[in-house]
């Protein structure tokens, strides 16, 4: 009886783990996607069009994300056409998702976002944003006042224009406890539904970031405001962007925010693809998060805001799946000739291609085996003749690089020559 590959891989990821990697049980995690809103602030990338955008939250809403960050409506005009465009076609589409607008605690902002709930007739979730941290209040010359006099303004009209609010706390990460309980409150008390854990400039670690959800849960538990969600909004600026999110959800929050590819401010955001790719692999994502147009997702992000995707991008890169490396090569070619696909997508890989619709690639280099050369061959029905297989080991042996099909078939013909 053969071994399934699941049976021949030793798990320490789940060696000590108890359970789901969510704590929560009285509510369902939800994902929110930042990516046309957040993600194109990114200095680097241009504002898609209206068409693509459209193309972008279909995916969105494909992968189960459950919430949209539209945009900024009060940001102007086109802001405005944008998100009432995007709610409009999201309903023609029947999408499913949660509407959500970003918005300064002004009232300008959050009457913009209540006019186009109006002339939509849908509802849509204000995150509604105010900076909070002492280097921001002493940069902008603000007290701790002035931020609950704010808070109490956008919660108020945010209630009156019947719009549910989200209260953000920008660089939650850097604010001390005694702001935030002060503030937490004065929200809770004038009717927020989720309160938004910022790391804004991406200075968490995964340790602050179990400390900052664990004083807002049991905040919220003695207050009596069990109901009021929690959110987690990350950067990626240690490069700690994926694994906060994953840190985040361990502690307790219900709502993981990031963008395609991570987009964003700076060095982007946490990751959403990676993130949703590593919820999968730990058996966390439930039938409503099909991953199949993950890796169409970000590649057509990447179209529409212009951006590369790099070749060592997981999952989604040109060489997530590729190897040249003699060793490497041979075992993934010794599973394939078993006739196991399964087996060939693991022996040599974190992350099982055939889940998100891509496959392995055996190519030939510099550090490459015979045995690279006869599959490349076999695989396009060339019979690997000694000498051919010689002849172009020979060749690849002698180059900086992997060589590409067309130099593989112009040695070929060249051969044959």
């Amino acid at each position: 009886m053969e071994a399934k590959p699941d049976e021949l891989i030793y798990d320490w990821n789940a060696r000590n783990r108890r359970g789901p990697l969510s704590p929560l049980r009285d509510r369902k995690l939800s994902f929110f996607d930042e990516t046309l809103r957040d993600g194109i602030q990114s200095p680097s990338v241009r504002d898609p069009d209206i068409e693509q955008k459209q193309a972008i939250l279909r995916l969105t809403a494909s992968l189960g994300i459950d919430a949209v960050d539209l945009g900024l409506p009060g940001a102007g005009p086109r802001a405005v056409a944008d998100v009432t465009a995007l709610i409009e076609f999201a309903e023609q589409e029947k999408l499913g998702i949660e509407y959500a607008c970003a918005a300064r605690t002004h009232p300008a902002d959050i009457n913009a976002v209540a006019d186009i709930a109006d002339a939509t007739g849908k509802s849509i979730t204000v995150y509604a944003f105010l900076g909070s941290s002492p280097i921001r209040l002493y940069a902008e010359n603000w007290d701790v006042d002035l931020l609950v006099e704010r808070t109490v303004m956008a919660a108020d009209l945010c209630r009156e224009r019947g719009l549910p609010m989200t209260f953000v706390t920008e660089d939650t990460t850097r604010t001390p406890p005694r702001i935030l309980d002060r503030l937490f409150r004065v929200a809770v008390d004038h009717g927020v539904q989720r309160l938004c854990l910022c790391d804004t400039v991406g200075h968490a670690v995964p340790d602050g970031v179990s400390d900052l959800i664990s004083f807002t849960r049991m905040l919220l538990e003695s207050i009596g405001a069990t109901h009021v969600g929690i959110d987690w909004h990350g950067h990626n600026d240690r490069g700690l962007g994926v694994p906060n999110n994953l840190r985040a959800i361990r502690a307790g929050a219900d709502r993981i925010h990031g963008t395609a590819l991570g987009i964003g401010e700076r060095v982007g955001n946490a990751a959403l693809d990676q993130t949703l790719m590593n919820l999968k692999l730990l058996g966390e994502l439930d039938a409503d998060h099909d991953l199949r147009n993950l890796v169409p997702w970000c590649q057509l992000v990447a179209d529409a805001v212009g951006v590369t995707i790099p070749p060592q991008y997981p999952l989604v890169g040109e060489d997530a799946f590729r190897t040249a490396t003699g060793v490497h090569a041979a075992a993934v070619i010794k599973a394939i000739h078993k006739g196991d696909d399964e087996l060939a997508d693991r022996v040599y890989s974190g992350v099982p291609a055939g889940w998100f619709g891509k496959h392995q690639a055996i190519e030939v280099g510099f550090m490459s085996g015979e045995s690279n050369v006869v599959f490349w061959l076999e695989q396009r029905g060339i019979a690997p003749e000694k000498g051919l297989v010689e002849h172009i080991f020979g060749l690849a042996k002698n180059t900086d690089h992997i060589l590409s099909d067309a130099e593989i078939h112009a040695a070929i013909e060249g051969y044959r020559a």
